[in-house]
């Protein structure tokens, strides 16, 4: 649960019962690879809403800083790995959280991910948001997790009235059924898969973290990069997909209890690191992942434990 930035900040598994010829095939509305995330989105520098230990930093300060990196055919984002933080900053360490200019409602996404950040304390995510009035407008989690723990987690976030049934046809496991952020956490979905998230995702070489978000469904795939089962569309970025031949997804989140357009508006693309805060920062949470000291001060104090806590992406690819 990431919550959105104020207005002022610029807004910022497939049921059973539902019939296969829903998958459709997508044409390519937006190929955003290397120096084109700077044209495809927007740094938000306000304030964090989940209390992080984190100071998401502009443009021109995160590109000044090498928090930000483009070359032809890749782009890196990061949280600073010099800096010791001193204990009377309000703010935390510089990281970057960025917005996609366009908004989506059906759509395909395709996150090519080579290295996802790591390390304690941590907590990266890539995620879709209506920012204007959360958490009205919904919320979906793609990649998500903290501290080197476990799997990808993925979860929607709603208001009241949204549930997920317990059976459904995914190759993830289902946490909690109710999506409302005040009932919950959100309705959530484990991947179950070790390369999914952190350290392994990275040994591997990272991976494909695919969406599909139509009016009748959610649907989230993961591929690890040497995995057998990568769609040929996928790995190839091309000009069109067909997630009819993608198999099962991993996550499947129906509209049998949800109406997805009452509680799903346009969505951005948000792709953040942040540090502690409500997640990886929890006590209880952060002590069970065997991370030493507090988690604001192991922070705070060791620049070098963040030198490999960046995003390196090859692409994302759109489809409408």
């Amino acid at each position: 649960m990431k919550g959105a930035f104020s207005i002022s900040f610029r807004l910022m598994a497939f049921s059973s019962i539902i019939p296969a010829a829903l998958c459709a095939t997508y044409s390519r509305s937006e190929n955003i690879v290397g120096t084109g995330f700077y044209n495809s989105f927007i740094f938000e520098d306000g304030p964090d809403p989940n209390h992080g230990r984190v100071n998401y930093v502009d443009g021109a300060t995160a590109m000044s800083q090498n928090l930000t990196f483009a070359s032809e055919n890749t782009f890196i984002l990061r949280g600073d790995w010099q800096t010791v933080i001193d204990d009377s900053s309000t703010t935390g360490r510089n990281s970057v959280r960025i917005r996609s200019n366009n908004a989506y409602t059906t759509h395909v996404a395709v996150f090519d991910v080579v290295h996802m950040p790591q390390g304690c304390g941590t907590w990266p995510a890539i995620w879709e948001v209506n920012g204007a009035s959360w958490p009205g407008g919904g919320e979906v989690d793609i990649v998500e997790g903290v501290n080197d723990q476990g799997n990808d987690q993925i979860t929607l976030h709603t208001v009241t009235g949204c549930t997920m049934p317990a059976s459904r046809t995914q190759t993830g496991t289902s946490g909690p059924l109710n999506c409302d952020v005040g009932a919950s956490f959100g309705c959530s979905v484990n991947v179950g898969q070790a390369p999914s998230y952190g350290p392994t995702f990275n040994a591997n070489g990272g991976g494909w973290y695919a969406m599909e978000r139509t009016d009748t469904f959610i649907n989230v795939w993961f591929w690890s990069r040497n995995a057998a089962n990568v769609p040929a569309d996928v790995s190839a970025g091309g000009t069109t997909v067909d997630t009819s031949d993608w198999g099962i997804p991993v996550a499947n989140f129906p509209n049998t209890a949800c109406n997805i357009p009452q509680f799903f508006d346009a969505h951005n693309i948000i792709i953040n690191l942040n540090f502690c805060g409500d997640f990886a920062g929890q006590a209880d949470v952060y002590a069970s992942s065997g991370c030493p000291s507090t988690c604001t001060s192991y922070v705070d104090n060791n620049p070098a434990a963040f030198g490999d806590a960046y995003f390196l992406f090859n692409s994302i690819n759109i489809y409408e």
